[in-house]
């Protein structure tokens, strides 16, 4: 009897994810039955599958504590609710700051002009958000510190960042990991346009493509990557990761996200052997 495997997502997830169409066919050729449903369906039997694997749970972001919840009840999850808890709350930035690791610097519910970073423009979001939903890139300190006032009121906890110029030119670089190794790297274009405010087309996904990371970006990715087994004690392996790199005013890679719970794994643009590895890594957490 196959091993069965559910892709987890959400009901704009099914519709509009781009890996799925991919993976879904790739891991049933692999010899595995293969459902992708809802993570808030309330007729699935979670215990009837073999692994159960977080992809587009887009929703988490305004249902978090439910989310959380049905993680911890779902035997065979990956990536595990422990991972899923931390990472869901972009607090865990702080962790890699004190683990030594190179992150954009980041001032959290800042109140007035002198907290912000040292920056000619700058980007504010809550800590709990998926797909830049209430992010916007800022040019005047006031518009900064009346979005911040905006997301403390609502009881959530806003960043504010430096907007690093790089990005306009060269873009992020998400640098993927499957099944404990790293697999493959994608170049995204910059989705906050100046003067825009807070971002509206939440479903662009700016200009994609594969590129060959530079030995600095591996190095500090690879860093990051490392680090996690550490910084949530008691998960188990995690079966990916997505590491997103800028650069800094020196050119030097920081990072700008780290991405264990839901994030795109850029199929569509990734090289053949990335899918291989998704299936190997889906065929180890089974095993």
């Amino acid at each position: 009897m196959s091993a069965r495997v559910a892709l987890v997502s959400s009901e704009r997830g099914l519709r509009v994810d781009p890996d799925l169409p991919i993976a879904a066919p790739a891991l049933r050729a692999a010899g595995l039955a293969v459902d992708l449903v809802r993570w808030d369906d309330p007729d699935v039997d979670w215990a009837d599958y073999d692994l159960a694997v977080v992809r587009s749970c887009w929703d988490y972001a305004w249902r978090r504590a439910e989310f959380l919840d049905w993680a911890a009840a779902v035997p065979r999850l990956r990536n595990p609710v422990e991972v899923l808890a931390w990472n869901t709350d972009k607090a865990h930035l702080r962790d890699l700051v004190a683990a030594g690791l190179p992150v954009v610097p980041t001032v959290w519910d800042p109140t007035d002009v002198v907290a912000l970073p040292e920056a000619g423009e700058w980007v504010v979001k809550p800590s709990i958000s998926a797909g830049s939903r209430d992010t916007a890139r800022w040019t005047e300190p006031a518009a900064v510190l009346g979005h911040v006032a905006e997301l403390t009121a609502a009881g959530r906890t806003a960043m504010v960042q430096p907007y690093l110029a790089s990005v306009d030119d060269a873009g992020e670089t998400a640098m993927l990991f499957l099944g404990g190794r790293f697999s493959h790297a994608v170049r995204k274009g910059p989705l906050l346009q100046r003067g825009e405010g807070v971002r509206q087309d939440r479903d662009s996904r700016g200009d994609l493509r594969a590129v060959e990371p530079t030995p600095e970006q591996r190095a500090v990715a690879q860093a990051v990557f490392d680090a996690v087994p550490s910084l949530v004690p008691g998960a188990a392996p995690v079966l990916y990761a997505r590491i997103d790199l800028v650069a800094d005013a020196g050119g030097s890679p920081v990072v700008l996200e780290l991405e264990l719970a839901e994030p795109s794994l850029f199929l569509p643009q990734a090289p053949d052997g990335a899918l291989a590895q998704l299936v190997a890594a889906v065929g180890d957490a089974i095993r």
